[in-house]
């Protein structure tokens, strides 16, 4: 029975309300691995979906979880079945405003005369 103890049923919901999941991990899976699994079943439907492993927070519990834990190290005491997690995803660095920043700003001044 410890063997099933052992797999955590964890669900994945998207900024939008929709889900992946519900799926079972290991609880030494680590965080890094389930970001890895979300990307490669992230919906290719949706817009502004995550590139990498640092574009997604996984929050559980009102928590961020650290790539670095385990799932077990991070599952709530309280454990919903199937454990719902939240993703949400870094936008993309913007690098028209970064541009922007580093051009020198030109003072524009409408001056009228009555």
């Amino acid at each position: 029975m410890a063997g099933v103890q052992d797999q955590l049923e964890i669900k994945f919901r998207l900024s939008d309300g929709s889900d992946i999941g519900p799926k079972s991990f290991p609880a030494a899976t680590s965080v890094s691995t389930l970001k890895e699994s979300i990307l490669a079943q992230w919906p290719k439907e949706k817009e502004n979906g995550p590139r990498t492993v640092k574009d997604v927070k996984l929050i559980s519990a009102g928590k961020i979880l650290e790539n670095n834990k385990t799932v077990g190290e991070c599952r709530s005491p309280i454990c919903d079945v199937p454990t719902t997690m939240h993703v949400v995803v870094q936008p993309p660095s913007l690098e028209k405003e970064k541009k922007m920043t580093s051009e020198p700003k030109q003072n524009k001044c409408i001056c009228v005369i009555l």
